[in-house]
């Protein structure tokens, strides 16, 4: 089994979980996810969604602890993408794990939010979509490209009180004060990988993750300069080593300079959870249906 991932891969999984848990987020690897979506509730309403799968001939599941959402069944996204709901922005395919931080969160109307490494924008729509387009969204990305991909999903899904700031968020001015933050940061993605996938043992290297490291304790540390005292944060990755999640919580924590919140894991039935370094925080485990992800809330000392 550990034969099907690379070895450094391994010997960093097995000074972090047991047996049981290496074994299940191989499997998870091995996995083939289903297509799933939000629906755009700025533009649409889960019904109409359901109605128009149903006249396509698309089968669907609902998510428990997300009415918004659903989980296409034998389908493929190519088929998905040639939907007149799907053109028109009153859904957004987006993978499971991915749409809690924002849930999370919980935007509230009134809200001066920072969205710090946005692209391509699913959370950053879904948290005007969760807020009815009554939070004020600042959303960075440093790559044109990116932020131009940006700008046309904000477009497209009706998102209307969404800035686009093209700069670097770890160079952001520290005149800047914020609400709520959500940093859902650049990783190395060791949480969605696909051993199947040829290019794997090319783009995931030991570099990657320590480089993801670095990048992602800067972004932390303006997020905390940034945030307003007393107020919160959500920090997230797809990424489940303590290199990219928990030793950044800890150094911030070391520092004084944040609480960690602790996150309700009830509200989100059917998760599988990892064990996690740090109580409070969130450790989802790859699976058939999700993708693994690390969630922390913390608030501003």
């Amino acid at each position: 089994m550990q034969n099907c991932i690379p070895e450094f891969l391994y010997n960093r999984l097995a000074k972090q979980y047991n047996e049981e848990e290496i074994k299940a987020i191989i499997d998870g690897y091995l996995s083939k996810r289903p297509v799933t979506l939000r629906t755009n509730t700025l533009k649409s309403n889960v019904e109409k969604i359901k109605e128009e799968l149903n006249k396509a001939d698309i089968k669907f599941k609902e998510v428990e602890w997300y009415s918004d959402a659903l989980i296409l069944i034998d389908v493929d996204e190519s088929k998905v993408r040639k939907l007149d709901i799907y053109k028109n922005g009153e859904i957004y395919l987006q993978s499971l794990s991915s749409m809690i931080p924002a849930i999370i969160l919980n935007p509230l109307e009134g809200e001066n939010i920072l969205d710090m490494a946005a692209a391509p924008g699913g959370k950053t729509t879904q948290m005007s979509a969760l807020s009815a387009n009554k939070v004020l969204i600042t959303a960075c990305e440093k790559n044109k490209i990116r932020a131009d991909r940006l700008r046309y999903n904000i477009e497209k899904q009706g998102a209307s009180r969404i800035n686009v700031l093209e700069e670097d968020a770890r160079k952001l001015n520290e005149l800047f004060s914020f609400d709520k933050i959500l940093l859902d940061s650049p990783c190395s993605g060791s949480g969605t990988l696909n051993i199947e996938d040829e290019r794997l043992k090319l783009y995931f290297t030991e570099e990657l993750i320590e480089r993801s490291a670095k990048i992602q304790y800067t972004l932390l540390k303006k997020a905390v300069n940034i945030l307003k005292p007393g107020h919160e944060m959500i920090y997230s990755t797809c990424s489940i080593l303590e290199e990219e999640n928990e030793n950044n919580i800890r150094k911030l924590l070391e520092e004084e300079k944040v609480d960690v919140i602790p996150i309700d894991k009830n509200t989100f039935k059917g998760l599988k959870l990892l064990t996690s370094k740090i109580e409070g925080t969130m450790l989802i485990a790859p699976d058939k249906m999700y993708e693994g992800f690390f969630i922390a809330k913390l608030r501003k000392k």
